[in-house]
């Protein structure tokens, strides 16, 4: 689950991160308000910034610098309600529903800093690199040397010279290297209280006056431990979601859309991975990952076929079963239920391995549906995309 900009710095204020002083506001007159009231508090300019869940707002025209209030009258105007495109959000874009005012910073220098779940060493790794502002990726293709990593084991906890480590790679000395050790705690404790998967600050930075600021703040959290957060998930925007994927999580489904024309019904991660890399092999592109997971129920796949036409791309669908756990007489059926819902229009191929796969095969067989078999997988990806062209 991913939050807004002002949220996440709402929440890290919490945890004693140094953020600006910001509100937000839905409407143009909320914009002036909160810059009077900045400019009450001694701020002599102030960035007015659209609210999406996606990075490069700035580059995309959703970030403005303004020295008055009635410049922040002017941006609001201009971004509340625009669709803004970045190059996360695709060529569609996303409507700008919120604004974050905020007051305007001093800065002398700008850093990377984040802290992500590394599943491979089983801690949280930060890093941190002096190229702030950058996409980090940029920086690990062009200049690897200045990415400082350092892994901190749960058990022990962040420490001094994890803290130092990173400071010292930035080249901080002084009263401001011992503000960002102190940040560095404080982020650590947000990220492990909250059980988050990334908090991004990018940029961090050091301001004339010797702070050390989250001028920026991406902060995302694993779906899996919400239910012991309530305070966080009330702050899902669901106009910053898939309706598709909305409804998914409904049933359970991993879902999630994307920009291909077929349609995939998987159980299993890796088997889901691989039914989209070999459609890709034989020249097509999949329209979704769908994991119904290995114990679904025939109400759960009547779901997902469902899901699944409701996307109008999709020309024709691919269900990959491997029965396992998963019995091939249930995809069966949960097939069979949603096509006496759904008007099935497009081409269907279906392959099924493993437990009750001859019930399975029997069922589709007699069910009068113009179902295409697959005897494997490359069979089944082959056929469904001929069908498609």
């Amino acid at each position: 689950m991913n939050i807004h900009e002002y949220q996440a710095k709402a929440l890290l204020k919490k945890f004693g991160v140094a953020v600006p002083e910001g509100h937000v506001a839905f409407y143009v007159p909320e914009a002036v308000e909160a810059a009077k009231a900045l400019e009450a508090s001694g701020n002599k300019f102030f960035v007015v910034k659209a609210q999406i869940h996606a990075g490069g707002r700035g580059k995309g025209g959703g970030v403005k610098v303004v020295k008055s209030v009635e410049e922040v009258k002017e941006k609001a105007s201009e971004i509340l309600g625009m669709t803004l495109v970045t190059h996360q959000t695709g060529p569609e874009g996303r409507v700008v529903k919120r604004l974050y005012v905020e007051a305007g910073s001093n800065i002398k220098k700008e850093y990377y800093l984040s802290a992500v779940v590394d599943r491979k060493t089983k801690t949280v790794v930060f890093m941190a690199s002096t190229e702030g502002g950058m996409e980090i990726e940029e920086v690990a293709a062009h200049s690897p040397e200045k990415i400082i990593t350092v892994s901190v084991d749960a058990a022990s906890g962040i420490q001094q010279f994890h803290a130092r480590k990173l400071g010292f790679g930035l080249g901080l000395s002084g009263e401001t290297l011992k503000k960002f050790i102190k940040l560095i705690f404080s982020l650590y404790k947000a990220f492990i209280e909250t059980d988050a998967s990334q908090l991004e600050i990018n940029p961090l930075v050091e301001t004339a006056e010797g702070d050390i600021i989250a001028l920026d703040a991406k902060y995302n959290f694993d779906d899996n431990a919400l239910h012991r957060h309530e305070e966080i998930r009330e702050l899902r925007d669901l106009d910053e979601e898939e309706p598709l994927e909305i409804e998914a999580s409904k049933y359970d489904l991993n879902y999630i859309k994307m920009d291909g024309k077929i349609g995939c019904m998987v159980n299993g991660a890796g088997l889901a991975m691989a039914t989209m890399d070999i459609i890709k092999l034989y020249g097509s592109s999949p329209a979704n990952f769908l994991d119904v997971g290995g114990g679904a129920t025939r109400e759960k796949v009547t779901a997902a076929f469902k899901i699944i036409l409701s996307d109008p791309n999709v020309k024709g669908i691919l269900v990959n079963i491997f029965g396992g756990i998963m019995r091939c007489d249930i995809i069966a059926n949960g097939i069979l239920e949603a096509a006496k819902e759904v008007n099935l229009s497009v081409p269907l191929v279906v392959r099924l391995e493993g437990t009750n796969v001859d019930l399975g095969k029997e069922i589709l067989a007699k069910s009068g549906l113009a179902i295409i078999p697959a005897n494997d997988l490359s069979d089944a990806a082959q056929k469904i995309v001929a069908a498609v062209k």
